[in-house]
């Protein structure tokens, strides 16, 4: 079955996600290392992915961690410096499919919070046909509750998906249920496997 509808993934597809490189700017590469041996940030994080509430969990953890206090509220107050900038060319890729009207969706563990930011930031975030968000749907990929949610959401077959992300373990659940998946590396080879799908043209996959 061909593909009708194009599945992205957000996070390092068409933004930026680095925190590490954020706090080695900020305090310096082995301070980083240290801070992020002793704190768990990204657990964390997927704590707000799963919903809970933004500022509470990342003050609640610098409450636990006073000698890193001031560094860890950081991950709130400055959040969208470690989320950018975009990824150009993955956004024109978005833009491309859209005007061909290739149904387009978003399926991100992102937090509530967070994603309002993100979107307030970054407008094409805005243009998805729909966007299936971790914090709002209450479960996290890889767990395949959130990709039965797009399945039931969109009323797409799973065969009639392509999927893009960048990490491994989801692109391998979602490959499990029947979907076309792409490990996604650089703007260029997901525009090349666009193509290749029939979904895109060369010169609209520039």
């Amino acid at each position: 079955m061909p593909v009708t509808a194009v599945v992205f993934d957000i996070g390092r597809v068409l933004i930026e996600w680095e925190p590490e490189r954020f706090f080695d700017t900020l305090i310096g590469e082995p301070r980083r290392h240290a801070l992020f041996k002793e704190v768990d940030l990204h657990g964390a994080n997927l704590d707000v992915d799963r919903g809970h509430p933004f500022r509470e969990t990342i003050y609640g953890l610098a409450e636990k961690h006073p000698e890193w206090a001031e560094e860890i509220r950081h991950w709130h107050d400055s959040w969208i410096k470690m989320a950018s900038p975009e990824i150009p060319h993955s956004v024109r890729l978005l833009r491309a499919l859209k005007a061909k009207g290739v149904p387009v969706y978003a399926l991100t563990n992102f937090g509530a919070e967070t994603f309002v930011i993100a979107q307030t930031h970054y407008p094409f975030l805005r243009e998805f046909d729909q966007a299936f968000v971790s914090a709002h749907l209450r479960c996290i990929k890889p767990d395949a509750e959130i990709y039965a949610h797009l399945e039931q959401g969109t009323g797409r077959r799973p065969e009639e998906l392509l999927f893009t992300d960048d990490r491994p373990e989801n692109i391998t659940a979602a490959a499990v249920r029947g979907w076309k998946t792409h490990l996604f590396d650089r703007p260029e080879t997901w525009a090349a496997r666009l193509v290749e799908e029939g979904l895109l043209s060369e010169e609209d996959a520039r």
